[in-house]
């Protein structure tokens, strides 16, 4: 009798949860109180404070209407990902860069070590502006600069030969290259054993040279680099996807690019998916216009579909942004 009591009050409890969390319960479930939500207005900076640098990954559009039984569709990729982890040293004209794939925090930590065992002296080391200096001999200094790279979770490591009579930089492009080329043999050996991060060098996580952001409802790639730089990088994101450049025009700053299909593989190239016979999204007849701009020491890169359709222009923006580094 006493089981059979408890019983009972189990399945009066259990048949009671509608009515006490259901819609018309006393405790009603909230998951789409957040419909009812509206914006504050931003915050206002006190006077003599900078803004925060941050960015907005989940912005609020207050004059929308949601269906309670919508199919939410698969978020484009905003940010660069990629491959394995690899160490490069890369050249842009006089120009040269190591390029690694960790965060700037874990990169800054094994390059103050290559100058620690080294026979060199540091200067200084700054861990929030990324800067160490070395003294190399009489007539020069060394100057190593640790930034964000390109791509999500990359670092780029820049080196000049500094003049102590002048403080000014010294252009010595085979020099910078061979010093280059043993930093790149230190971190291809560090990087995979080395598991630490610096606190310190937190803030240079947040300098990213890529951003994303929306302008009259298109999305656009903001570069924190020079126009040279980003024209080759956007050029080798096109090869790198197998987007078809069908011609460009570096002095405005565009590539007119199209859909094509691989004839040798058999295979869907702009999406990239290997031997696989998954169908696009894209038209075989579509065309795109990729620009390039420049504003104040920024550039910006716009994808544009011919035919008006600003899901494709979306796409081909996001496979871009996916290949840069």
């Amino acid at each position: 009798m006493i089981k059979s009591t408890k019983l009972l009050l189990i399945l009066i409890t259990c048949s009671s949860c509608a009515w006490l969390t259901g819609p018309e319960g006393y405790f009603p479930t909230n998951e789409y109180e957040f419909l009812e939500e509206t914006s504050e207005a931003p915050i206002i900076t006190p006077e003599g404070l900078s803004s925060p640098n941050s960015d907005n990954h989940y912005p609020y559009f207050s004059a929308f209407e949601v269906e309670k039984d919508l199919d939410i569709p698969k978020p484009r990729q905003i940010f660069s990902s990629g491959g394995e982890s690899s160490v490069q040293l890369r050249r842009l004209g006089e120009l040269m860069w190591v390029y690694i794939e960790t965060l700037p925090s874990t990169t800054w930590p094994i390059s103050k070590n290559y100058w620690d065992t080294s026979i060199y002296t540091i200067l200084s080391a700054d861990p929030d502006s990324g800067v160490i200096r070395i003294d190399f001999n009489e007539q020069f200094e060394l100057e190593m600069k640790i930034e964000h790279g390109i791509k999500e979770s990359s670092s780029e490591i820049f080196l000049n030969q500094i003049s102590k009579e002048s403080n000014e930089i010294v252009s010595n492009p085979e020099f910078i290259q061979s010093e280059l080329g043993r930093v790149v043999e230190y971190l291809a050996e560090s990087v995979d054993i080395f598991t630490g991060t610096s606190l310190a060098a937190q803030n240079l996580n947040e300098r990213k040279k890529a951003n994303i952001f929306t302008e009259n409802g298109q999305t656009i790639i903001e570069l924190d680099l020079n126009f040279d730089r980003a024209w080759s990088s956007v050029s080798k994101a096109l090869a790198s996807g197998n987007i078809v450049s069908n011609d460009r025009d570096r002095s405005n700053g565009i590539f007119f690019v199209s859909y094509g299909l691989e004839e040798e593989e058999g295979m869907f190239s702009f999406l990239g998916f290997g031997n696989s016979q998954k169908e696009s999204d894209f038209n075989k007849d579509s065309q795109f216009e990729v620009i390039i701009s420049q504003k104040n020491n920024k550039t910006y890169v716009r994808a544009k579909s011919l035919n008006g359709n600003i899901d494709e222009s979306e796409q081909l923006l996001s496979k871009i942004n996916e290949l840069l580094n």
